[in-house]
């Protein structure tokens, strides 16, 4: 089933004779055809005298499904008829994609995200590329695209040669009982302590990182008990989170470290190499710096060894060619921008990028402690997510004890988990990406609003609804505002879902399930479902409208990776 709003612009288009409709919601009919000023404009005409023009035409065009009226200065609003509006909501039951459309053309993705350091444990700053990532990949997923997950992690490079002499020193039985215990940052920072302090233990690191890049045995298998124990500690946060990534989907920098040599060949062969400052490099163009010059990137420094923007390269590269991906998108920070868009203007001059295959940036601001820097623990520590978690779980157990007692032992937990957890990624993902946000545990975990629990206890309400109703539900019947107004609602879900894959922006489908909880809400406080006296046939029509309600929420939940409880 199409979103109507779809429906009504295909309708439309030959009416408008090559001018786009631009159908939208409005608030003073169902839908609005505000392309009449822009037609008219083209046209140099009036726009009401135009629109006035159109009006029989467009009748025409949707008789049956929707009555056309001329509005304002030159727009055409638009009524879906009950019969039409009742019939596209039937179109739902049953339907285990809420009425998504799947994607005409499927395309390969690939979804670069969360990407933490190895032997550093993950802390809030991992959170928004985290949870926003796995967003995009489940709903990307379930219009019919085929998904690939990378995490790309920091696995390589001069920081190895530190950490395996401070692993050498400490001993590989205690240092492995301490990166078990979580304590992956305290060994990071023994180590750096000891880099900093002694000029004898970094020239030992220095060699090592020789050993390492020469692929010497034993210090590639002590590289490797510090990977493997760093990819425990991080799935060990993914499986609380809720996340899609697997360890089959850490995909780090050492894996593209082989390819180095061919992706410096390949710029070599093409003319694109330049020698400055002893350094390797090519310099795209656009890219200048402050004083007008232009700006590099570094395919081998002066010292002959690579860094992350040959990685990048290397990545592009493979993505598209092994991977046969035409959509590449990075949910990283936004101060990342320039250097993507420089590794990506030369994979174009090289050829590894072009179309149809192309390459996205996802940015996104920062996690905000109340007083609006960034969030620190109250010694003045980064925030580790595990602590996070922890907190978040604990509230919520407190508040399902308070707002439900006869919740209790794993139920209570389970329920308490799904509470906790939803609202730390609601959180994040109902603020646009592009944007800081304060966290706040008050804020997040508050059962009124724009918050997860809010949606959760509509869809848990709603099963208490059927549970008490003890009779199926029949053939929908549009007869009060309220109806007609949730019905409009689930019907845009086609629509919120193509949007937020449209803008890569999860918090368009969380505005979306918000304003469709509302709508519930007003429907049942003005439309009896269960009461003594609503007749059969009504009755029927509306438990319909709940449970479809609670189908949709809770699959636009899981589309965020938050679970809906069925008792909250």
């Amino acid at each position: 089933m199409a979103d109507p709003n779809l429906l009504l612009s295909q309708l439309l288009a030959p009416v408008f004779a090559g001018h786009d409709p631009v159908v939208r919601p409005s608030e003073r009919a169902d839908y609005q055809a505000n392309g009449v000023l822009a037609m008219a404009k083209a046209v140099s005409r009036n726009p009401r005298d135009l629109a006035a023009e159109l009006l029989p035409l467009a009748a025409e065009a949707l008789a049956g499904l929707a009555t056309v009226e001329v509005a304002g200065p030159g727009f055409l609003n638009l009524t879906l008829t009950d019969e039409f509006l009742a019939a596209q909501v039937a179109q739902l039951v049953g339907d285990p994609n809420g009425g998504v459309r799947q994607a005409q053309h499927p395309e390969t993705v690939v979804v670069d995200y969360s990407a933490p350091n190895v032997a550093k444990e993950m802390h809030v700053g991992h959170l928004r590329s985290t949870v926003i990532g796995d967003a995009l990949v489940r709903v990307l997923t379930h219009v019919g695209h085929r998904v690939v997950r990378e995490n790309h992690v920091g696995d390589w490079g001069t920081p190895f040669g530190m950490l395996i002499e401070h692993l050498v020193d400490v001993g590989e039985s205690d240092a492995l009982a301490a990166l078990s215990a979580s304590d992956l940052t305290a060994f990071y920072k023994q180590a750096r302590g000891k880099f900093d302090a002694s000029e004898a233990f970094q020239e030992r690191s220095r060699e090592r990182v020789v050993r390492l890049q020469a692929s010497d045995p034993e210090t590639l298998r002590l590289w490797k008990v510090l990977i493997d124990q760093s990819a425990l500690e991080f799935q060990a946060a993914y499986d609380r989170l809720g996340v899609l990534l697997t360890p089959s989907d850490i995909v780090g920098e050492s894996f593209y470290n082989p390819m180095l040599p061919a992706v410096r060949a390949d710029l070599d062969s093409l003319g694109l190499i330049e020698e400055s400052d002893g350094a390797l490099v090519v310099f795209p163009p656009g890219f200048v710096g402050r004083e007008g010059s232009p700006l590099p990137v570094i395919v081998q420094n002066s010292q002959g060894g690579s860094n992350y923007a040959t990685t990048d390269l290397a990545t592009v590269r493979d993505r598209v060619g092994r991977v046969g991906a035409t959509w590449l998108i990075y949910v990283v920070g936004a101060p990342q921008a320039q250097h993507f868009a420089m590794v990506w203007k030369v994979c174009e001059l090289a050829d590894w990028l072009a179309p149809p295959a192309r390459c996205v940036h996802v940015p996104f601001g920062n996690v905000l402690g109340e007083d609006k820097k960034m969030l620190r623990t109250r010694s003045g520590e980064t925030f580790r997510l595990s602590d996070l978690i922890d907190e978040a779980i604990e509230r919520a157990d407190q508040a399902v004890a308070d707002k439900n007692p006869d919740i209790v032992g794993d139920e209570r937990r389970a329920v308490a988990e799904a509470i906790g957890l939803g609202a730390v990624k609601y959180a994040d993902l109902s603020n646009d990406r592009v944007k800081d946000y304060v966290f706040s545990f008050d804020r997040m975990l508050a059962f009124e609003g724009n918050t997860a629990p809010y949606l959760q206890y509509a869809h848990a309400r709603i099963n208490s609804i059927l549970r008490k109703a003890n009779s199926p539900a029949g053939t929908i019947v549009l007869g009060e505002p309220q109806e007609r107004a949730l019905a409009l609602a689930l019907v845009g879900f086609d629509g919120a879902v193509w949007d937020t894959i449209d803008k890569l922006g999860p918090h368009r489908l969380c505005t979306y399930l918000f304003e469709l909880a509302q709508a519930f809400t007003a429907f049942y406080e003005a439309c009896p479902v269960l009461k003594d006296g609503v007749p059969p046939s009504v009755r029927a029509s509306r438990l319909a409208l709940c449970s479809l309600t609670a189908d949709i929420l809770n699959i636009g939940l899981g589309l965020l990776g938050i679970t809906a409880p069925e008792r909250m």
